[in-house]
Formats: C-alpha cells, sequence, structure tokens
C-alpha cells in the first residue's frame, strides 16, 4: 500500500501562486494515474486535476481550467500540482491520490489510495 504525501500548501493571497507536491517514497508512482482533489468546509471532496499513468493525458475541473497545471516527474517519483491565479474560492484540504484506471477519472470513487492532504488558504 503507498504512503503518499502531500506537500506545499500554505497561506496565499487572492491572485497568488502555490505549487504542490505529492511523493510516494517506497512506490513507484509511474504504474498510476494520479489525482488531486480538495475538500472545502462543509463541502463534498472534488476533482481538480488528474494526469495518466504515461504523463500524456491530463484532465481539469472547470473550475480550474487555465489556472492549475498538474505534472509529473518519473526520475523523482512526484507529481506535482502548480496553481496559479488563485481565488478565495481554492481554498481547502488538497489531497493525492493513485488509480490503477487508464484514462483521467476526476470520480473519487476511482481512486484506490489517498494521502492525508495539505492545506491551501487563499485569504487577503
Amino acid at each position: 500500500q503507498p504512503h503518499l504525501v502531500e506537500s506545499g500548501g500554505g497561506l496565499v493571497q487572492p491572485g497568488g501562486s502555490l505549487r504542490l507536491s505529492c511523493a510516494a517514497p517506497g512506490f513507484t508512482l509511474s504504474y498510476y494515474g494520479l489525482g488531486w482533489f480538495r475538500q472545502a468546509p462543509g463541502k463534498e471532496r472534488e476533482g481538480v486535476s488528474c494526469i495518466s499513468s504515461d504523463g500524456l493525458n491530463t484532465n481539469y475541473a472547470d473550475s480550474v481550467k487555465g489556472r492549475f497545471a498538474i505534472s509529473r516527474d518519473l526520475e523523482k517519483n512526484t507529481v506535482y500540482l502548480e496553481m496559479n491565479s488563485l481565488k478565495p474560492e481554492d481554498t481547502g484540504v488538497y489531497y493525492c491520490a493513485v488509480t490503477p484506471i487508464v484514462g483521467t477519472p476526476l470520480e473519487a470513487e476511482e481512486y484506490d489510495y489517498w494521502g492525508r492532504g495539505t492545506q491551501v488558504t487563499v485569504s487577503s
């Protein structure tokens, strides 16, 4: 069972940027699709972005298209989520998760293993 570790969260002003990382020590991420999800207080967890195992295909929620970019570094066994032009509504706990599904699903039920999350707060 992989141990996923998210990092890079924090407090940022509206319009700012953050880069989240998801690492999996001792587990090869390259065989799996990787997704980023977020959950705001009082709201359901939602899919933000995902990348296929080969890194060739990506998918984004409409709310983040054009602002967020997902990528993976196979050598570092890490997946990143670059977040730009952040808005207060981007606030939440961000989780990474892995899926054996071929493709780029944004549904949480398609993912098997999850990290513990990193807090992102967008506020002035």
